[in-house]
């Protein structure tokens, strides 16, 4: 679930522009990120929110979305987590960086 508190949100084409591509580097086309919230890829769908009317990811749902599909083709099971687990995870790296002074 995407965080639009702590998450960088981005519509879905500037997405499609970050995503790596083996061709032209210029990204890929915004059908195919459509398509991965939609339908998904491997069983796995890119997470997405509603913000003003205008369906938009995070640059940290790309990043799970490619941990999950790459394990999903390796046959690995993907790590799945729950809000409190992530809440938790989130509270105790605040509370090493606090302890580090930063």
């Amino acid at each position: 679930m995407i965080d639009v508190a702590n998450e960088q949100v981005i519509p879905l084409a500037a997405g499609a522009r970050e995503v790596p591509n083996r061709d032209s580097g210029r990204g890929v086309n915004v059908s195919t990120i459509w398509r991965w919230a939609l339908k998904g890829s491997r069983g796995v769908k890119l997470e997405t929110v509603f913000v003003g009317g205008i369906r938009m990811t995070s640059r940290e749902a790309l990043q799970r979305f490619y941990q999950r599909v790459t394990a999903a083709a390796d046959g690995e099971p993907a790590p799945v987590y729950t809000d409190k687990q992530r809440e938790r995870a989130i509270q105790q790296a605040k509370a090493t960086l606090e302890a580090a002074g930063i």
